[in-house]
This record gives structure tokens, C-alpha cells and sequence, in this order.
């Protein structure tokens, strides 16, 4: 990595005299931030509601990996589909669909948790809709910013896309923390607020977002065709997968209310400062990667990070101190941040417009199921071998999937300007 040029400045400045994109960066950080709160609080709010009423460790986190499972079965149905429909309809507008939606969602949350209800059936209904719902969010805002900025500047929006992606995941879950400590209602409340703002500034952007669309292309040849080129492009495929499967294994996040509760005994304040850590690593990387962009070894800084985010689940799993958790998973999320900066970089610039929806589908699948089906998976491990175990396990595994993943893509590994 290397200091800011005089053209990267030039190209930034340019990127700012965008009117659509400076409407959209915002647009995509609120949205993210939104469905990071109100997953943090489905989370805390369904643990918390099994513990109070009687459930033990175990199957109180498993209830929270069910939950996660409830998110990704309507991702994992609808997803291909979604691409398919951001490569033929108006980009805009399934963006602000799928933001009202998931504002009614978050209502339905807050109105459950301030009536005091104890039951688990209308969460994860509204759960299922929430997973519905962001499977066509993602691929249709993905592939409207090549309709928003010159073709020049596309790269550097993307980077840039990528820090507001990333710092909206790492924010939002910070966020719905400390909110949850307060009242899982405020958390739920708050990101109705956030996604509202959201559609507000989706509607204000003026560009033409309908993609080219030739008549006669059925929906399944639109999938089919999707899903080839995932599977041609190495790299692309590389990318992702190697995202599924670390992230798959060490979800040591989705146990951090039970790390809060029962393993360091830190109550919901701790459970708000252990959802920040990752957060301060992440956003402190993203700050740097936007100023100083990877320019060479892109892969290998990939391969390397994401060994780092295995590293890290583990001590955080051994850890038995609070202020050494919150260490690790600072380390942790700032692991995260470069791999999905190079992830996400990789994806967008080797993806021609035409198939953008489809591929960030594609990507999509591969994403949700690496964090709501992630869920799921380590509730299930902790489940069998405890909340330590479980995170142990997890990081050690990613760690050797991160090499697996080293020989099985070279193309991957090799890979060096993100341009």
C-alpha cells in the first residue's frame, strides 16, 4: 500500500461532483447500518427471551442460530431470482421496495418487543420477510452504481462503495448493541428510522437505473447465464467462496451475546463494547484503504487476512479477559475490512454492467450464507461443544480453509491490481 497520488485525488474530487452518487453512498451506508441493528436485535432480543424463560446456555444459542437460519432459507430461495429482476426492471426501484419492507419489519420488531411478548413464532416470521426482502436489496443496489457514475470513475466508486458496505456492517452492529442495551424496542425503532432516511434519498436520485434488457431472455436463461460466468471467472468464484467458507466456521459474532451473558459475564453494556470492537478495527483499516488503496498483491492481501480473521476467532475464543476479547476482535474486524475490500473490488471490476445484478446475486448467496446460515452453524457447534469450543473450532477451521483455499485457487492468489 502506498500514499495517495495526484490522480487518485483527481478521481476522488471528480467522484464528489457526482450529485446520484453522493446521494447513494449515504443511501447504501443507512441501509446497511439498518439491517445490522435490527439483526444485532433479533439476536440479543431472542436469546434474552429464551434465558428469562428458563432455556439453558446451549439452546438458548441455538435458538439465536435458528433465527439466523430463518434469515438465509428466504435469501438462499430468492436471491437468483432477485438478480435476475435487477437485470431487467428499474434498479431504483427494487431498492426502495425492499427498504420499505424491511422498515415494516423493524416496526413489527419494536411493536413486539414493547408489548412484552414471549413468544418466538411472529419473530421468526418477521425474520423470513427480513431475509425476503434483502435478497433483492443487494444485487439491485450493487449494479445501479455503474448507471450512476461516468465509467472512469467506476473503480474508484467502488472502493468507495466498499467502506460504506463495510463500515455499515461494522457500525451497525456496534450500534445495535449499545441500543439493545437499552431497550431492544429503541434498537428496532432506530433502524425503521434509518431505513426510511434511506428511501428518502433513493428517491431524490434522478438517473436512468434501468438496465438494458433484451426481450425475449426468459428469467431462467438470465439465471443460467449468471451462474456460468460465476463458475468460468475463478477469481470471482475464488473470492466469494473462500468468504463462505471462513466466515461459515468462525462466526464467533453470532455468540457474542452469549460470550457477554454467560462466558465474561459483562451483562448488555459489555455486550454493546464486544459488538463495537470489531467496528473500531474495521473502520480504522477502511479509513486507511481509502486513502491508500491496495495496488499490488491484492490476492495474497486477501489470503492473508482472512488467516488473520481465523487467527483472531481464536483467541477470542480462549480469551477469558475482557479487555483481550475486545483486542481480538478489534484485529478481527480489521481482518474483515481488507478482505472484503479486495472481495468486493475483484467481483465489480471483473463483472461486465450487463450481468452485475445476477453476479452480485450470486455473490449475495454466497455472502448471506457465510453469515445467517454462519449463524446457524456455530449455534449448532456450541450447541455440542459450548460457546468456546465452538469459537476455537471455528477459527482454527477458516485458518485451514484459508490454505485449502490458497492451492485450490491460484488464479486467486495471484491476483494483483484492482483495476
Amino acid at each position: 500500500m502506498t500514499a495517495m497520488t495526484d490522480a487518485d485525488s483527481a478521481s476522488a474530487r471528480e467522484l464528489l461532483g457526482q450529485r446520484d452518487y453522493l446521494l447513494s453512498w449515504p443511501l447504501r451506508f443507512m441501509t446497511v447500518l439498518a439491517i445490522q441493528v435490527q439483526s444485532v436485535a433479533i439476536g440479543w432480543f431472542v436469546y434474552s427471551l429464551a434465558r428469562e424463560g428458563g432455556g439453558g446456555v446451549a439452546e438458548s444459542a441455538f435458538l439465536v442460530g435458528m433465527i439466523g437460519l430463518a434469515q438465509f432459507l428466504p435469501l438462499l430461495a430468492l436471491t437468483l431470482t432477485a438478480g435476475a429482476a435487477a437485470d431487467r426492471f428499474d434498479r431504483r426501484m427494487i431498492v426502495g421496495v425492499a427498504q420499505c419492507v424491511d422498515a415494516a419489519c423493524a416496526i413489527a420488531l419494536a411493536l413486539l418487543a414493547w408489548s412484552g411478548s414471549t413468544q418466538f413464532w411472529p419473530i421468526f416470521a418477521v425474520a423470513v420477510v427480513f431475509g425476503a426482502a434483502r435478497s433483492f436489496f443487494v444485487p439491485a443496489n450493487t449494479a445501479m452504481t455503474s448507471m450512476i457514475v461516468p465509467r472512469r470513475l467506476l473503480a474508484r466508486a467502488i472502493a468507495w462503495n466498499s467502506l460504506a458496505f463495510q463500515s455499515g456492517s461494522v457500525l451497525g452492529p456496534a450500534l445495535g448493541g449499545v441500543l439493545c442495551a437499552v431497550s431492544p424496542a429503541l434498537a428496532f425503532g432506530v433502524a425503521a428510522a434509518l431505513y426510511l432516511a434511506a428511501f428518502a434519498l433513493n428517491r431524490m436520485i434522478s438517473a436512468d437505473t434501468r438496465p438494458h434488457h433484451i426481450p425475449g431472455t426468459t428469467q431462467v436463461a438470465l439465471i443460467k447465464e449468471g451462474i456460468a460466468y460465476v463458475w468460468a471467472n475463478k477469481i470471482v468464484l475464488g473470492s466469494i467462496s473462500l468468504d463462505l467458507a471462513a466466515v461459515l466456521l468462525a462466526g464467533a459474532t453470532a455468540l457474542l451475546p452469549v460470550f457477554a451473558r454467560d462466558v465474561l459475564h459483562v451483562g448488555a453494556e459489555g455486550f454493546g463494547v464486544l459488538r463495537a470492537s470489531p467496528a473500531i478495527g474495521a473502520v480504522a483499516v477502511g479509513l486507511y484503504l481509502a486513502a491508500n488503496p491496495i495496488r499490488r498483491k491484492a490476492g495474497l492481501s486477501m489470503f492473508l487476512a482472512v488467516g488473520l480473521f481465523g487467527a483472531a476467532t481464536v483467541v477470542f475464543g480462549l480469551s477469558k479477559s475482557m479487555l483481550l476479547s475486545v483486542a481480538a476482535l478489534a484485529v478481527l474486524g480489521g481482518a474483515d475490512m481488507i478482505s472484503v475490500y479486495v472481495r468486493q473490488t475483484l467481483v465489480q471490476i471483473t463483472t461486465p454492467d450487463p450481468m452485475r445484478g445476477r453476479v452480485s446475486a450470486v455473490s449475495g448467496v454466497f455472502i448471506g450464507a457465510s453469515n445467517e446460515f454462519g449463524e446457524f452453524e456455530t449455534g449448532l457447534v456450541a450447541r455440542v461443544m459450548g460457546p468456546v469450543g465452538a469459537a476455537v473450532f471455528g477459527g482454527a477451521a477458516a485458518m485451514a480453509m484459508t490454505a485449502l483455499w490458497a492451492v485450490l485457487f491460484p488464479q486467486l492468489r495471484k491476483a494483483d491490481r484492482l483495476a
